[in-house]
């Protein structure tokens, strides 16, 4: 994306800021375009951290393949929040573009010091990504004219942003979005409650409460406030998870935010994972003889835009759709497995121990195929509102 520009699909609209100057949002506009961006910025961490839990061999480090997809799960719930809060104040969530999925390695949106995201195989250096992408505003720098340096500062310039237009325009004139938008509980599968409609200032509050305080952790602790808000077990912030996989130990009950871990041990090997070249490309696979590596790569990212267009769906037609994309994962799971356990078509680097991989690269005619997909899948299940959501109705394969 350039800046300047401004590219469109079937369900919204990216908008490139001018030159935009990294402050609290000081218009409606701003305060949808930054809404936007933190969409990229809870989505830019799934392709990675799927990367990683995808490349852990089977029945091998079941905790960290379980902590992984905690996190993944729950930034799926934010990116739901966050399109709750900006359809709310009357934006537009567009996730199936080719422009939102970034290519990789790609750069945290907005963030100050241009933060490299590559897709590794699970290891040292894929855990020191993470514990950068999901860094405390304690461990971080200060305000920086050319962009955040923890997500946590970034929610809290939206949060100052939002309060500020509040006050100026009035809540009626900022929460103007229709309500029909908004994805419940009832809507998103297994949210335990953490799926909430966005009506106003208090509900718009507590969403960026709730993504901010799961990633980073609440004040300062280790923890994050899902039992305060949900009523749910306790349990560590997504950087926290992320040091325990890092540190090979859990933290304890009263560990603090700068103490290393001193619970008991936690089991990871890092020899047991799949290898990968994170810069593989579709065009790359389909240089070789062997076409089936190429072929699952493409299925794989077909499928990955078809979760993508079930989501935009949801967020911006009808939130009942939005069940759809919860059987795409475990495709997903399923498609990966045919990649990573072959070894990479090209010889030398499968000769280096690689394994093929998937790549995540999401173009136009992807996204084309992929939206109108979705709709004769949707058109054919016919999910109404308050229907008990059968996920066994939504998982006929895909066309090929």
């Amino acid at each position: 994306m350039t800046a300047g520009s401004t590219a469109s699909t079937s369900g919204g609209r990216i908008v490139q800021a001018h030159e935009l100057k990294f402050e609290p949002p000081a218009s409606l506009d701003q305060l949808r375009t930054y809404l936007q961006y933190a969409l990229q910025v809870e989505h830019i961490t799934i392709p990675p951290y799927l990367t990683a839990m995808y490349t852990l061999r089977p029945g091998t480090n079941r905790s960290a393949f379980y902590v992984i997809r905690s996190v993944v799960l729950e930034e799926m719930l934010h990116m739901t929040l966050v399109s709750n809060l900006l359809n709310a104040v009357g934006g537009t969530p567009c996730v199936a573009h080719p422009e939102f999925v970034l290519k990789y390695p790609a750069t945290l949106p907005l963030s100050a010091g241009n933060i490299p995201v590559p897709l590794r195989h699970f290891s040292r250096e894929a855990l020191k990504t993470f514990l950068r992408i999901e860094q405390p505003q304690s461990f971080s720098g200060p305000p920086d004219p050319r962009g955040w340096t923890s997500i946590g500062q970034f929610y809290d310039y939206i949060r100052r942003g939002l309060i500020g237009l509040i006050r100026d325009l009035g809540e009626a004139r900022v929460f103007t979005g229709h309500p029909g938008r908004q994805v419940g509980p009832e809507d998103f599968y297994n949210s335990g409650g953490e799926v909430f409609k966005v009506t106003g200032r208090d509900s718009a509050l507590l969403a960026l409460r709730v993504v901010s305080e799961q990633g980073e952790g609440l004040g300062d602790s280790i923890w994050d406030s899902d039992d305060q808000i949900f009523g749910e077990e306790r349990q560590v912030a997504h950087y926290f998870r992320f040091n325990e996989i890092a540190e090979g130990r859990l933290y304890g009950p009263h560990d603090l935010p700068k103490d290393r871990p001193s619970g008991p041990p936690m089991n990871v090997t890092w020899e047991d994972v799949y290898r990968i070249d994170g810069g593989s490309t579709v065009a790359e696979y389909g240089r070789f003889p062997d076409k089936s590596v190429y072929h699952h790569a493409k299925a794989f990212n077909d499928a990955y835009a078809g979760m993508l267009a079930f989501l935009q769906e949801g967020f911006t037609g009808s939130p009942r759709d939005i069940a759809h994309a919860i059987p795409v994962m475990l495709e997903l799971r399923d498609r990966s497995q045919a990649l990573y356990r072959n070894p990479h078509p090209d010889p030398r680097k499968a000769a280096e121990g690689l394994s093929a991989s998937a790549t995540f690269e999401i173009d136009q005619d992807t996204i084309d195929r992929a939206v109108a997909h979705a709709a004769a899948r949707i058109e054919a299940a016919g999910l109404s509102a308050g229907e008990p959501i059968d996920l066994s109705a939504l998982t006929a394969p895909r066309p090929s």
